[in-house]
């Protein structure tokens, strides 16, 4: 899983977030937490001043919903992969242990990136992706 600290990282650099059933997520003031949306326990609610995520039945905390904008997505490894869509080229391991992931951005040289995590190899990428998109703009 990636760390909170990364998932700002790709929130700040312009990732957004529909959420769905199985994402994991943070709230911002609660980050040692890790959350996941799940029809019997957090749900999204959508409503016209934004996603409220609603939290049903939980008894250990005193929180019935908090507001989208106050949660932080922390996306899968195979979430990561998707999204870096036909950028991707493909994850190995070093012989090291360390995770790699070699992608191509907007016709750049394919690049690498390398973490002890693949799904943090994958969010490095993603975060150059997205980046590079937001520049472009």
């Amino acid at each position: 899983m990636i760390s909170v600290s990364r998932a700002e990282q790709l929130h700040t650099a312009g990732l957004r977030w529909r959420p769905a059933p199985g994402d994991r997520f943070a709230v911002r003031t609660l980050a040692d937490q890790v959350f996941t949306i799940s029809d019997m326990v957090v749900e999204p609610h959508e409503y016209p001043t934004g996603t409220v995520l609603g939290f049903n039945g939980t008894t250990e905390w005193a929180l019935d919903s908090v507001a989208q904008e106050d949660a932080l997505w922390l996306p899968r490894e195979d979430q990561l992969r998707e999204l870096l869509g036909r950028t991707f080229r493909s994850l190995a391991r070093s012989t090291d242990g360390q995770y790699q992931v070699l992608v191509e951005l907007s016709g750049q040289p394919e690049r690498v990136f390398t973490a002890d995590d693949a799904a943090d190899a994958y969010a490095q990428a993603l975060h150059a992706l997205v980046s590079a998109a937001v520049d472009r703009v």
